[in-house]
């Protein structure tokens, strides 16, 4: 008897090959038969009208530290992720040196906006080295499966104490410390190291990350650590742009390309149409693709919508905060601070008030936010409400500065009154990455070019200001569905399975999931693709400590499997936890 079977629907079974209606059964947590299945089983699943697909595999997130007090790993699970990497960008809580807590978390609330006040109640440090960090992992319940690589940062803190906290250079000594440490790691089944290298990554004291100062030799080096370990992966984010006043692309470039060369390995480039350098991912692509036909193997890491802070009166970021007037009533209780906005005359006062440098009166604010408000008449141009369910592919007259124009009124006054409606819910969206041209016509050469992968959903970090962990879903409904022939080029859903799973498991070296096959690991999908939809953001308060976090629902998915076991029915979690720690082989 088969402990599950899903019946009739269409069967998209990652390998991009046509879909087909068929049945598939499961048993011991395992894809045992697929096409025509007879034979009982304890349970079946109708999948008539639906497409069953492998689990959603996001190898981007930042769920380091919630997934030591949640066992769901929400949102992703409820978009149809049943696997997940972390250790992201350089950052993570592992290893750990005795003490060095308060650096670790000063550096994830920095870099990832994740509240130090959750942190600090939510970990347990039960863990000084990678692989105790990793079995501390192993033995939590969780829905789904969780992964994870080396970050730079806490290993550089771990071996240089306060000389790293103080940016200084490391010595051989340092650099050979390093590579053991990440060498280690490796062994005990991490998937990779990753570095960040940002200007726009600082600790939540506004200062820069220990590893963004990282030279060459120091980088070379702890690439060195892969040798003599199986299949493993590089990671990292860079601004590839002018520095000082001097042009880095192709030195910053080289750097990294000479990491994928030691190691041996694949690396993944955090890749992104920016706003001031938009033809930087071009950039990217052609050296990519060079490297790639001098046999290394580089991947562009591309998100597939718009990149983009949210605005609100919930949020952590808004076009008041500026004000004055509005700093002082920012951190009312909710319904305290709605009432005083619609004053007339704290509107009127906030309005008209000279506005200070944020920068100035928060060290932790990100540099960019002065930058946004100094040029805000012209930025409004891409700033659009979100309606639910949500546009992420808006009109140019949709705009918050078309519609100020249409009302003859400052683009201010729209954004604040924008922000009032549905009682002061209201989200305003500003896709900072990826929407230079109005449309999402660049982020479909970007997905689609040979050498790209999905990614950058971040889930679990950016709680007050970005929600973008609802890419699958977002991903699966437009590409596929949504984006006509009339607004773009659709993208096969056989492909576009594929690109979620397939090619994030071929990519990872997972040879046990990632396809609907007899024998693999059944993480599978029944989705119902006339339903499918994602929810407009919204904000919960419920991380330790009472903290906030931006969340995204979805709609249509009739069940989500686990190695067999449904964790998400009919878009409900079932508090099931058969998820597990990943290692690498």
């Amino acid at each position: 008897m088969f402990d599950l079977t899903i019946r009739g629907g269409t069967i998209v079974d990652g390998n991009g090959g046509a879909p087909f209606t068929g049945d598939l059964a499961i048993k011991d947590g395992k894809i045992v038969e697929i096409g025509k299945v007879n034979g009982p089983a304890k349970r079946e699943i109708d999948a008539q009208g639906a497409i069953v697909t492998p689990g959603v595999i996001d190898v981007h997130t930042h769920y380091d530290g919630q997934a030591i007090w949640d066992a769901d790993l929400a949102p992703s699970s409820w978009h149809g992720v049943t696997s997940v990497m972390m250790g992201n960008c350089g950052v993570g809580f592992a290893p750990l040196r005795p003490g060095d807590q308060d650096r670790l978390v000063s550096l994830m609330e920095g870099v990832e906006e994740i509240p130090g006040t959750a942190l600090h109640e939510g970990l347990d440090w039960q863990w000084e080295s990678f692989g105790d960090f990793m079995d501390r992992l192993e033995a939590i319940p969780h829905a789904i499966n969780v992964a994870t690589q080396i970050p730079h940062d806490p290993v550089r803190l771990y071996v240089m104490g306060d000389r790293a906290a103080a940016r200084e250079t490391a010595t051989e000594e340092d650099v050979k410390a390093m590579a053991a440490l990440v060498h280690e790691g490796l062994k005990a089944g991490a998937f990779g190291f990753s570095t960040g290298r940002t200007d726009t990554h600082r600790t939540s004291d506004g200062h820069d990350t220990p590893a963004s100062v990282a030279e060459r030799r120091e980088l070379e080096g702890l690439a060195s650590a892969f040798q003599g370990v199986p299949y493993r992966i590089l990671s990292a984010v860079s601004d590839f742009d002018m520095h000082d006043g001097e042009e880095r692309f192709d030195p910053e470039f080289d750097i990294l390309e000479g990491m994928a060369r030691i190691a041996g390995r694949p690396m993944t480039l955090s890749t992104m149409q920016r706003f001031l350098y938009p033809q930087q991912w071009e950039r990217i692509a052609t050296r990519v693709e060079n490297a790639n036909a001098n046999g290394l193997d580089m991947r562009m890491q591309v998100a597939p919508r718009g990149v983009g802070v949210l605005q609100g009166l919930r949020t952590t970021l808004n076009a008041l905060v500026g004000k004055p007037s509005y700093r002082k009533i920012m951190d009312l209780p909710f319904e305290e601070k709605l009432k005083a906005l619609r004053d007339p005359d704290m509107r009127a006062k906030i309005l008209s008030e000279e506005r200070i440098r944020v920068s100035d009166v928060d060290p932790a604010a990100p540099p960019q936010i002065d930058q946004v408000l100094d040029n805000l008449e012209f930025l409004s141009a891409r700033m659009f409400p979100l309606s639910d369910p949500p546009n992420y592919e808006p009109a140019p007259e949709e705009s918050i500065h078309a519609r100020a124009e249409a009302r003859g009124v400052s683009v201010l006054e729209e954004l604040y009154d924008q922000m009032l409606e549905d009682d002061g819910e209201a989200i305003i969206y500003f896709p900072i990455f990826n929407y230079n041209d109005g449309n999402l016509d660049t982020v479909h050469r970007m997905i689609t070019h040979p050498a790209s992968h999905l990614g950058l959903g971040d889930g679990g970090a950016h709680v007050g200001t970005i929600v973008d962990s609802a890419w699958s879903s977002f991903f699966l409904a437009h590409w596929t569905r949504d984006r006509t022939e009339s607004n773009g080029t659709q993208i096969p859903i056989e492909r576009a399975i594929q690109m979620m799973s397939a090619d994030q498991a071929d990519f990872l070296g997972l040879k046990d999931r990632g396809r609907l096959l007899p024998g693999l690991v059944a993480d599978i999908n029944v989705i119902d693709m006339k339903r499918l939809k994602v929810r407009r953001p919204h904000m919960i308060y419920d991380l330790p400590a009472g903290g906030r976090r931006l969340v995204q629902e979805a709609e249509g998915y009739i069940a989500t499997l686990v190695a067999g076991v449904p964790i998400l029915e009919n878009d409900v979690m079932t508090g099931a936890t058969p998820g597990k720690l990943l290692r690498a082989a």
